[in-house]
């Protein structure tokens, strides 16, 4: 119930928006601080946390901003929200890996030597601990395909149902969760030596 208020707050937000003037940017403003946390969060995690995402989660609510005229509440607006994220974070990660800035077998030597790397001394106190397997987890996770990825972090840390997934990646449900599996597969792989500890 909570839910279908917060999207129906959104969608009159965004009929607000559509008719443009004084009003409109306020409820823009309100648009932009209720969800700001979730976009530049997601947007962080695909880009593992590159300077860039900032700007692309930008990109994102300007983009929300161009298209409110044309905006018909299909779907739950945060649907239409992450699809607009998903659009914008997949075109500058293509963009990215057309510069090839890493290949995949660095970043598994990066972690693995990050993941058995205990220096002598005293030990790391558990917020330090906590803090580094966060990192191990975020650039593993970043190490996903990009379909995989983005259904770990709506599902992991946006908890969102499958069925709002599947819209925003443009698959079926089984889809999603077979991407989800086959994700989990891999995190356990990279992440096998570093969690054993």
């Amino acid at each position: 119930m909570e839910e279908e208020e917060s999207n129906d707050e959104d969608i009159a937000l965004m009929s607000v928006i559509a008719l443009g003037g004084a009003p409109a940017e306020q409820a823009f403003r309100d648009l932009v601080t209720k969800h700001q946390h979730a976009v530049v969060g997601t947007v962080s995690k695909m880009m593992n946390h590159s300077p860039d995402s900032e700007d692309i989660a930008q990109q994102v609510f300007l983009r929300l901003w161009k298209s409110a005229k044309r905006y018909k509440p299909t779907a739950k607006f945060t649907t239409f929200l992450f699809t607009i994220t998903r659009n914008l974070v997949f075109n500058e990660t293509r963009k990215k890996s057309r510069r090839k800035e890493h290949s995949l077998e660095e970043q598994q030597d990066e972690w693995h030597q990050q993941a058995t790397d205990n220096t002598p001394g005293s030990q790391p106190d558990d917020s330090l601990q906590q803090a580094e397997l966060r990192r191990v987890i975020d650039r593993a996770i970043g190490s996903l395909p990009e379909k995989q990825r983005l259904a770990v972090i709506l599902r992991r840390y946006e908890q969102m149902p499958y069925e709002e997934i599947a819209e925003i990646l443009k698959l079926s449900v089984p889809a999603v969760k077979s991407q989800l599996f086959r994700a989990r597969g891999t995190l356990r792989e990279l992440l096998g030596d570093y969690l054993s500890d």
